[in-house]
């Protein structure tokens, strides 16, 4: 499809550029032979002004008079020069023309792809669930003996699939609103301490449930920043630490101000991440290898979306995430974000 919308936009580009062009060539032609004949009406004037009345009897080929052969043949090169000149331009605009149309096309080309993959990762991610909660349905609609524990134990199942199908369709309401550089939300100067302690608070009973110790270390700073979004991305990186940490592990959230940034770290003694995996961690719906997949850790919910949201967010707020991770020691997150935007 897009080749052939390239091979469309290259001709729009020639015949647009050919118009110019042959305009332009068409009135030069012009142009400079009305010159020629305006010079050769004059210069006949000339001689016959000059030549006395007797004498107007010579023959009109003087020796100083413009050669009427000459100007014809002066038109003839005109022409062919222009000829060359509009092939010479016809060829390089169909290569500029070419190249100019890829790179036109290359950012709707890949914008169209990731929607696609966007759209095919989305029903997968939902599909799942939704078959998994048909099928017990069905399961349970042709088990005429079930057993009330055995009914409570299938809803408890399905209302986890449900809550797994809201978080999706948060998160991408939220992705999706988060597209537009952040234009609709409202930034003011906030306390980064105050948004850390509400994010403490609200992983503590996870962590607890867990035996998970949470270490708080912050320092009042003052940033230019949207606290919900900003309390978002911390719990989103706090929540994974929790869920990927083993129970007695340890997280540490800390936040100091350094020169015109400041630096939030959220580090754990979880699981890791292999090396190769580091650079794709925030892509969406992307998830790791089976060490971190839902259906090797039990409990572990997320459909690869955390992550891509939290740089969106980060991005917004012109700052910065790097990943340092050892497997089967943990992984640190270190996020910079200036204190004020240019």
């Amino acid at each position: 499809m897009f080749h052939s919308a390239r091979i469309k936009l290259t001709a729009w580009y020639l015949l647009i550029i050919m118009l110019i062009s042959v305009s332009f060539s068409v009135a030069m032609y012009k142009v400079l032979t009305f010159e020629l004949d305006r010079v050769e009406r004059m210069q006949r004037l000339r001689i016959e002004r000059r030549i006395p009345e007797p004498a107007r009897i010579i023959p009109p080929e003087q020796p100083f008079r413009i050669d009427p052969d000459l100007v014809a043949e002066t038109k003839n090169r005109l022409q062919f020069i222009l000829l060359v000149v509009n092939l010479g331009i016809l060829a390089s605009s169909a290569v500029a023309g070419y190249f100019l149309a890829g790179k036109t096309l290359k950012p709707i080309e890949k914008a169209m792809e990731e929607q696609k993959r966007f759209v095919g990762d989305a029903s997968h991610e939902m599909r799942t669930p939704l078959t998994a909660l048909k099928t017990s349905m069905e399961v349970a609609l042709r088990d005429r003996k079930m057993s009330l524990p055995e009914a409570k134990e299938l809803l408890k199942s399905n209302l986890e699939e449900i809550d797994s199908l809201e978080s999706l369709s948060s998160n991408l309401l939220n992705l999706a609103n988060w597209q537009n550089n952040g234009q609709s939300l409202i930034f003011e100067d906030i306390n980064i301490a105050e948004v850390l302690k509400n994010a403490y608070r609200k992983i503590l009973p996870l962590a607890n449930k867990k035996d998970i110790a949470v270490k708080l270390q912050v320092e009042d700073q003052v940033v230019w920043a949207n606290k919900e979004s900003l309390e978002q991305m911390l719990l989103i990186f706090l929540d994974n630490a929790v869920k990927y940490t083993p129970s007695g592990g340890k997280v540490g959230l800390t936040a100091k101000p350094e020169d015109k940034n400041v630096t939030l770290k959220i580090e754990d003694t979880g699981i890791g991440i292999a090396e190769e995996e580091i650079p794709h961690i925030f892509e969406r719906f992307y998830r790791a290898d089976q060490s971190r997949s839902r259906e090797h850790l039990r409990g572990v919910g997320g459909f690869g979306l955390g992550l891509s949201l939290a740089k969106r967010i980060i991005e917004i707020h012109k700052g910065t995430v790097e990943v340092a991770s050892v497997l089967g020691k943990g992984t640190t997150f270190t996020i910079k974000l200036p204190l004020k935007h240019a």
